[in-house]
């Protein structure tokens, strides 16, 4: 089938660019990795590359076309055997359809969201409307609302501010700039400058400055660009506010939060890409929490502000346009270390957590279709970890499968797997499975970016392992 090539976003809020150059012409044989395309906007230029391979089979838009729609199809390519004359010319994205990451059809990067469950899939849109299943935490009957994980987190932080005075955040390009990826947008018009603070590029500086106020009595809420540039911080987080509770003998804490996006985005290379849940989940004194949906976002979010410890807040970039019912709740806090059963089953324990996710729900509607009912846990918080759901699940099924994006030597999934195995040997029918990003530095280029990624085959392969099928 013909493979439509969409406009991407070079940032999870670009919403039209310029389409300033075409590489490739029409009747081109094109190959994974090869620049088809140049866009541009205000602030950026950026190569479009190849995902899939076939001959270009026509150009919808043409070079020096301004505003252009993010998803609108731009070009078609055509496997062998296939006729430009079929294809017919697709209609504009429309205002509603949600920014799709570069990597959705052919572009020149890659959203976990995008991952196919099939080959027959051609394209998906990025940010999709989710449904998760019902948590015991939200009330029987509770409206829902449908909004996106970015809105979920600005919703916590402006109603954890409205409450507390003590509450504030700082960063760079928080204020002014409405956040990097706006999630603060709105929230110095609100609440001001003293409370919505610009920092300076200096993260061991102003990381520092917020381990102080913490100490001092104040909340502050803490948000890295990305959680790599948090490594300039290490010593802020690690040292000072992670163990000085301790140290203190409980005389003096720093009650904060850390947050921002975390892991692999869309082609900004391996200084960009790690997921730290690993890292920082090696801490005591931390509580690390890695949401998926937004409701968890948003409830975690509110009880992570008001925990008495230092919280690293894991986000991601490629979720945060995805959007997911929250409840409609005056004060909407989930507790801080309790999993949520997203789908129940008997055949095989699944766990994942944020981002990992995504590539779970897929394999598990998969794996339905072929009669593998796996029960699918959402690990929520890394640290404390709910290793108690995990194995009276295991206890049911007998096996388990785990799934992330981070490294995988001394991974979560290997904590996890070390676990079960020493407190549920018994039960297993199976060697554990854990599933991860591959072990080399993220690569730039998109066509390797995926392949360092995990993928919904890789996962599908690793349940029916388990299950000897």
């Amino acid at each position: 089938m013909p493979i439509e090539i969409l406009m991407p976003a070079l940032s999870p809020t670009m919403e039209e660019g310029t389409l300033s150059k075409w590489v490739k012409n029409e009747g081109d044989t094109v190959k994974s990795g090869d620049v088809i395309a140049e866009i541009e906007t205000d602030k950026a230029t950026m190569e479009v590359e190849a995902v899939d391979e076939g001959v270009l089979g026509k150009i919808l838009i043409a070079a020096g076309t301004e505003n252009v729609k993010v998803n609108t199809a731009i070009a078609v390519l055509l496997e062998e055997g296939e006729s430009a004359d079929a294809v017919a010319t697709p209609k504009k994205a429309d205002a509603d359809t949600p920014p799709a990451a570069a990597g959705d059809a052919g572009g020149k990067a890659r959203a976990a969201a995008d991952e196919p469950a099939s080959s027959a899939d051609n394209k998906v849109p990025a940010a999709p409307k989710i449904d998760v299943a019902a948590d015991p935490a939200i009330p029987a009957g509770t409206e829902m609302v449908t909004m996106t994980v970015r809105e979920a987190l600005r919703e916590a932080m402006a109603e954890e501010m409205r409450a507390n005075p003590d509450v504030f955040i700082m960063g760079e390009e928080v204020a002014e700039y409405q956040g990097a990826y706006k999630i603060t947008q709105g929230l110095l018009q609100e609440f001001g400058a003293q409370r919505v603070v610009d920092t300076p590029i200096t993260e061991h500086g102003f990381a520092g400055i917020a381990v102080g106020a913490a100490m001092a009595g104040l909340r502050p809420i803490v948000e890295f660009m990305t959680f790599n540039f948090a490594m300039q911080a290490i010593d802020q987080i690690i040292n000072s506010a992670a163990k000085t509770l301790y140290m203190s003998g409980g005389q003096m804490g720093a009650p904060m939060v850390f947050r921002g996006p975390n892991g692999a985005a869309a082609r900004v290379a391996a200084q960009h890409s790690q997921d730290y849940a690993a890292w920082y989940s090696h801490i005591p004194g931390l509580k690390v929490i890695q949401p998926y949906s937004a409701a968890d976002a948003k409830g975690l979010l509110k009880a992570a502000i008001r925990d008495p410890n230092p919280v690293i807040f894991l986000e991601n970039e490629i979720l945060y346009g995805h959007s997911f019912e929250v409840p409609k709740m005056d004060d909407f806090v989930l507790p801080i270390g309790k999993a949520r059963l997203h789908k129940a089953g008997k055949d095989a324990t699944m766990v994942s957590w944020g981002i990992g996710m995504t590539y779970a729900v897929k394999a598990v509607d998969e794996l339905a279709k072929e009669g593998i009912d796996v029960e699918l846990i959402d690990l929520r918080t890394i640290r404390p970890m709910d290793l108690p759901a995990i194995i009276e699940s295991v206890k049911k099924t007998g096996r388990l499968v785990t799934v992330e994006e981070g490294f995988p030597q001394s991974s979560v999934g290997d904590f996890i797997s070390n676990t079960v195995q020493r407190e549920a040997f018994d039960y297993l029918d199976a060697p554990v499975i854990t599933i991860a990003g591959k072990d080399v530095p993220m690569p730039y280029a998109a066509n390797l970016e995926k392949l360092a990624l995990p993928n919904v085959g890789e996962v599908i392969q690793a349940v029916k392992a388990v299950c000897y099928k």
